[in-house]
């Protein structure tokens, strides 16, 4: 590890990946003070960072004399490619002290990232995060981080920085499967979400009523509320698509196989997300499940004209 990550009062970040989430937590962290320079494969998605006080570089060479780069990017091959591949982050002979990935990869993609970070003498963590963009610019995210106990605390102020809580769970690659686990209860509970309030509707009650009470009960969470908004609404401007839930799956399906763990509910959820897929609305939130239930029950949505709690601090 280098010398610059001893720099814990000030220190120099690059942020690597503006797309939707990536531009919303390099924002908070500009926000809270941190000096960022970002870089995006398509740099106009990161130039809104420039209001919030961050730099925006054209090539990922500019970052390899930051103290520390996070990285949120869609797969594992782009992650693979924007560290190792032609004038990648660590094919120079300078590099960061620290690299920070907050994408969802395979437990597998991480653990070979992370032999080749520590053959260029980089620190490494997995930081993937639980949440949405609008989610990120509320604060409201949260973390899951393993790796090297001694690169955690150095970092630790700057990952509090994006959200509103910060679990270390041990070395490796383990934050990986915390994650991928994370995900596949949010497409099962999502599917859930939709069964219930389709039959509610097809039984006579309004969905933002029948929503309101869900969300009041034992049964509601920070989920089911921020979610409420789409279902009442049938907006689908997107968080999450279905194709990044079905990569989920494939991983968590995946995991379940190696580990001899049978999980037949998230097996059946997984049809229904590739369902989702095959409708070719890829480019919706995967809420669009409930159009899916709806369908599949005879029943004709209509979006309602009702004010709806987020949970965040707002009513849309």
């Amino acid at each position: 590890m280098t010398d610059s990550t001893t720099n814990r009062s000030r220190p120099r970040v690059g942020w690597i990946g503006t797309g939707r989430m990536g531009v919303a937590m390099a924002a908070r962290l500009a926000d809270a003070g941190v000096d960022v320079t970002a870089w995006n494969r398509t740099i106009a998605k990161a130039e809104p960072l420039k209001e919030h006080g961050a730099s925006v570089v054209e090539s990922l060479a500019a970052l390899r004399d930051r103290d520390v780069v996070f990285t949120t990017v869609s797969t594992s091959s782009v992650l693979e490619q924007v560290l190792f591949g032609d004038d990648g982050l660590l094919t120079g002979e300078a590099a960061p002290g620290v690299v920070i990935d907050s994408s969802t990869v395979s437990v597998e993609s991480s653990a070979e990232v992370r032999r080749a970070c520590e053959a260029k003498g980089v620190a490494y963590l997995a930081a993937p995060v639980s949440g949405n963009p609008k989610v990120a610019r509320a604060g409201a995210l949260s973390l899951v981080v393993s790796g090297p106990r001694e690169t955690y605390d150095q970092v630790a102020h700057l990952l509090q920085s994006l959200g509103r809580s910060v679990t270390y769970v041990g070395e490796g690659d383990t934050a990986r499967l915390v994650k991928i686990a994370h995900n596949l209860m949010l497409g099962v509970v999502t599917q859930t979400l939709a069964e219930i309030t389709v039959l509610a509707e097809k039984g006579g009650v309004p969905r933002h009523a029948f929503l309101a009470f869900l969300n009041d009960s034992v049964m509601g969470s920070a989920f089911t509320r921020y979610k409420s908004p789409a279902f009442v609404h049938l907006d689908y401007t997107p968080t999450f698509t279905p194709r990044l839930l079905r990569k989920d799956f494939d991983l968590g399906l995946a995991a379940a196989r190696a580990l001899d763990v049978p999980m037949p509910v998230t097996a059946l959820t997984a049809q229904l997300v590739q369902a989702s897929v095959g409708t070719g609305r890829v480019d919706e939130d995967f809420a669009i499940l409930l159009d899916l239930q709806a369908t599949a029950s005879g029943l004709d949505l209509k979006p309602e004209d009702v004010a709806v709690d987020d949970g965040l601090g707002g009513r849309s």
